[in-house]
């Protein structure tokens, strides 16, 4: 285990904490929760900056790194769509993500078994669609009006947009795949 290897097993074991905290029955936990996340967040870029500055970059930071984003992200959705049940937006739009992440994992796990994995590296796309995924996940779990912006319909139609993004890049990395996924194998 290297330092950046720790952090992420820590933003992993943040989950239970942040399922806790979710649901304390108190006015100032959305705010702790909030800031849970966020740390999570945080550290998620720190590691990686650490593992690339102190050249400690490891086939478990590989495995691991990528996992406890996405389980930190799928547990918050969830989270959520169980605080908003009738929300369809919410619904749908985390279907969508969840769905796509799947998709894209397995065809990032197949593409490099057939020693192509950078054929479906990060686009812009993939990017974008984490900027507005995170930003909408953060106004989500505070849900607490923000002056006069109504937070719940922001944060919703922000993760709407995420959605719109998560389909948009899913399709750049199919259509990068897909001379691999076509190719007959001889």
């Amino acid at each position: 285990m290297n330092i950046p290897n720790t952090i992420t097993s820590f933003r992993i074991a943040l989950i239970p904490v942040f399922i806790v905290v979710f649901y304390l029955p108190y006015s100032w936990a959305p705010v702790l929760a909030t800031f849970v996340f966020w740390f999570a967040a945080i550290t998620d870029w720190f590691d990686g900056y650490l593992a690339r500055k102190l050249n400690q970059q490891s086939s478990l930071g590989a495995f691991i790194d990528p996992l406890a984003d996405k389980l930190m992200v799928i547990t918050a959705l969830l989270l959520i769509i169980t605080k908003h049940p009738d929300n369809n937006w919410l619904l749908f739009s985390t279907l969508i993500i969840i769905s796509r992440e799947i998709f894209i994992s397995s065809l990032r796990e197949w593409m490099t078994g057939m020693g192509a994995g950078n054929v479906v590296a990060v686009s812009f796309f993939g990017k974008a669609k984490t900027v507005a995924q995170m930003s909408a996940v953060l106004f989500l779990i505070y849900e607490k009006d923000i002056y006069s912006l109504p937070t719940l319909h922001f944060a919703t139609g922000l993760l709407v947009w995420a959605a719109i993004l998560t389909l948009v890049s899913m399709f750049i990395y199919v259509k990068s795949a897909w001379p691999m996924l076509t190719t007959a194998k001889k």
